[in-house]
Order: structure tokens, then C-alpha cells, then sequence
């Protein structure tokens, strides 16, 4: 049950898209809508000679008015466009350099029951914004939508992939997605490379059927190839219009970073996903 749903807004052209899933989403789930922008303030970033400090100091000072007074400018438009809505929503604007802005951020998606942003890798991908998906997936305890760049709305989700390896990233995922999943007229359970001698799936399959869902389970070989090129091959054969997956990750000097099936399909997936660690 999805009632609070928060998305991102940046300014930039890929804020209308993720403004009409995010309204899809709320208008089907009856929730609450909150547009989140982020407004980035330049920050000083190398040392200053002493001789050198006030003049840059001063520079610094009038980049961040002018930040701000751009901000001011979309922040009205986002928040006319937001007040438009035929669902309860609201606005909020931070204003920040970007270490400030994630920790907002995902203060804010913690009390939220899911974070709609663009997703960050490829070459269209929004790349300034990829520690914001990271800073959430891993921070703040709720599901993100990832939306692919410059994907319009393609309609209601009516079917749902769900790749599936028995991980607690996995689990997290399907209790995360459904919402989704109930919605959807079909949920393919996904096995990738499944062991010899067991029945792939079987598990899950009955606890969605718990849930009132009748999910088909479908395996894929890899055949050398990564993974996630087995799940986007399946996404596209059955028309997908939802992934709904574990994320996973490691942490290095001191900061969690995606692992590689992750980092694969939030760089190459041409579909909608629900992501959960």
C-alpha cells in the first residue's frame, strides 16, 4: 500500500517524466504526492592562498545569489505545476551543495513509502544526480522508482518481471513492489541460472499466491553473458512494464557503491524499476 510517494525535481527536462509516472502512481494508489526539488549551491572546493580568500569568498558568495535567485524562478514554476495536480500534493525545495542536499534527501525519503527519480548510468543517464540514487537506495530504508531518461509514461503497469536469487535484497524488493505486483494483470518470477535439481521459484510463487497473486515463474541461462542482460532480454520479451529487484552493493572507503548486476541495469535498462536493499 503505497499513501506517501515523494519525486524528484531538479529543474531540468526530466522532471515532467518523472512527474507522470509519479502522478500514475498516486492518482492508481490514491496517495500523496510530494514534489522534491533540489536546488544545488556552488561549493569552494580547492584551497584559497591567504592573499586570495576574500576575493574568493566573495565569488562564492554571488555565485550562491545567483543559485538562489535561479532557484526562485523554477521553484515557482515546479510549485504552480505541482498545485495543478488532480491528486493531494505539496512542494518542497532544499537548498544546498550537493553533500548537503543528499543527507536532506534522504531524510526526506525516509518517511516516504517510495522515492521516484530518473535512473542514473548510460549515456542519457543523469549522471549528477547518481550519488542522490545511491545516497537513498542505501540510506534511507524505502524503495526508489527509476525511471529511464526521456521515457514517457507508456501506460498503466500490467505486467511485472521480478528477477528473483532468494537474497534479503530480493525479498526486500518483492514486499516493496506489491503494491505494484496486485495491480499488475501478470508477474513473471525470474530465475536466473537456477540450480540443478530444484524447483525455481517455488517459494515465492506460493507466498504471492498468499497475497491473491497467480505469478508464472520463468528461468534464463546467462550463457557467459551478465546477468542483467538475461533479465532485460526477458523484460523485452514479455513487454515488461516494471522490473522489480533487489539492490545491491558494497562499501568502499567508507561509502556504498553499486554492485556489478546492479550497476548493469541502472545503466542499461530501458524499462521502469523498483529498486529495495
Amino acid at each position: 500500500m503505497l499513501r506517501d510517494i515523494i519525486v524528484h525535481l531538479d529543474g531540468g527536462h526530466e522532471d515532467e517524466i518523472r512527474l507522470e509516472h509519479a502522478l500514475a502512481i498516486a492518482a492508481a494508489e490514491r496517495a500523496h504526492l510530494t514534489g522534491l526539488y533540489t536546488n544545488q549551491l556552488p561549493e569552494l572546493t580547492v584551497m584559497v592562498p591567504m592573499d586570495g580568500g576574500a576575493a574568493a569568498i566573495q565569488v562564492l558568495s554571488e555565485l550562491e545569489d545567483r543559485a538562489r535567485q535561479d532557484g526562485d524562478v523554477i521553484a515557482e514554476r515546479l510549485a504552480e505545476k505541482l498545485s495543478g495536480l488532480e491528486v493531494p500534493s505539496e512542494f518542497r525545495r532544499l537548498d544546498d551543495t550537493l553533500g548537503g542536499l543528499l543527507a536532506q534527501v534522504v531524510d526526506q525519503a525516509r518517511c516516504a513509502d517510495l522515492f521516484v527519480t530518473t535512473r542514473p548510468y548510460g549515456k542519457a543517464g543523469a549522471s549528477l544526480w547518481s550519488g542522490l540514487v545511491e545516497a537513498v537506495l542505501f540510506g534511507s530504508g524505502r524503495a526508489l522508482l527509476l525511471v529511464p531518461p526521456g521515457r514517457h509514461l507508456q501506460g498503466p503497469i500490467n505486467t511485472v518481471l521480478v528477477p528473483w536469487n532468494g537474497s534479503r535484497e530480493a525479498a526486500r524488493a518483492l514486499r516493496e513492489g506489491l503494491s505494484f505486483i496486485a495491480r499488475a494483470d501478470r508477474t513473471v518470477v525470474l530465475v536466473a541460472d537456477p540450480p540443478a535439481g530444484e524447483a525455481p521459484g517455488a517459494k515465492v510463487k506460493r507466498h504471492l499466491a498468499h497475497h491473491g497473486v497467480t505469478a508464472e515463474v520463468a528461468t534464463a541461462e546467462s550463457r557467459g553473458r551478465p546477468v542483467a542482460a538475461a533479465i532485460l532480454e526477458e523484460a523485452r520479451r514479455l513487454t515488461a512494464d516494471l522490473v522489480v529487484m533487489g539492490g545491491y552493493g558494497h562499501t568502499r572507503f567508507r561509502e556504498q557503491v553499486f554492485g556489478g548486476v546492479t550497476r548493469d541495469m541502472l545503466t542499461a535498462s530501458d524499462r521502469p524499476i523498483l529498486l529495495a536493499h
